[in-house]
């Protein structure tokens, strides 16, 4: 398999914002979102307060990846498992499920988009804990999408950030439509396709300029996450991967992009 690895430049920092101490903020913001912090009694609807005797977290016996290259492996055995219909639905018990109340220890962040025919858990067969999903209209990065790859990263120490395209994607279709006709999208839509505009491939035509802007735009995403100084040092200390992906609708394939 080629390296994974690609050559990033340094960015100098920014001093720690004001509104108090750094170390106790990324603590209270680490806890929260790895499940640590404690919540309040009757939040969910419907669901009866757990007794003492059910808190008592259960320790998981699960492997779990813990590089880019067993990641994905792992990715890679999923989707067989999901092309050929011989899912086994892990990680879906009482005992797992317990386990993971108190922390989560993902081996994969899937950039994806929203396209419903594309649910990550389903089209890799993996569980709950296993990923760290995020979606957006063509994969289309913000500060709420790179902050939440940054966390998963930087806090939650996931070794594989794979961003997933896919056949038939109607925000780069739609986006090749605008660059067409000169129209504008309504409301927030536009800020989409705007993202996706530089990828479109202009050297090919109808079907095949959707194909290869899907690919395009996946690499698009990937450059830019890789530009970013934070998990760019990742990368460099060889303690990530991130990586272009696309899945055929027709096959269900889920294959590397260069």
């Amino acid at each position: 398999m080629k390296s994974l690895l690609i050559p990033h430049r340094a960015v100098d920092h920014t001093s720690t914002p004001a509104g108090g101490s750094a170390p106790a903020r990324r603590s209270l913001i680490r806890a929260a979102l790895t499940g640590t912090a404690a919540l309040g009694a009757g939040l969910a609807l419907g669901t009866p307060t757990p007794t003492a005797a059910a808190a008592t977290p259960v320790r998981s016996t699960r492997s779990r990846p813990t590089t880019a290259q067993e990641a994905l492996r792992e990715l890679a055995a999923g989707n067989h498992r999901w092309r050929i219909n011989r899912q086994r639905h892990p990680n879906e018990s009482p005992a797992v499920r317990q386990s993971l109340t108190t922390s989560q220890h993902p081996f994969a962040l899937i950039l994806g988009c929203i396209d419903s025919r594309v649910p990550p858990e389903l089209v890799f067969d993996q569980g709950l804990g296993d990923l760290m999903t995020v979606r957006s209209g063509g994969e289309v990065l913000d500060e709420a999408v790179l902050g939440s790859v940054a966390y998963g990263v930087l806090e939650l120490e996931i070794p594989l950030v794979m961003v997933l395209g896919h056949q038939s994607c109607g925000a780069v279709k739609a986006a090749i439509e605008v660059d067409e006709s000169g129209d504008e999208l309504p409301a927030h839509m536009q800020y989409l396709v705007d993202q996706i505009s530089p990828a479109i491939d202009h050297s090919q035509e109808g079907d095949a300029r959707v194909n290869a802007t899907i690919d395009a735009n996946v690499a698009l995403v990937r450059s830019k996450l890789a530009a970013v100084p934070e998990l760019a040092a990742k990368v460099d200390a060889g303690d990530l991967a991130i990586v272009g992906a696309r899945y055929e609708l027709t096959s269900q394939l889920v294959h590397r992009i260069a």
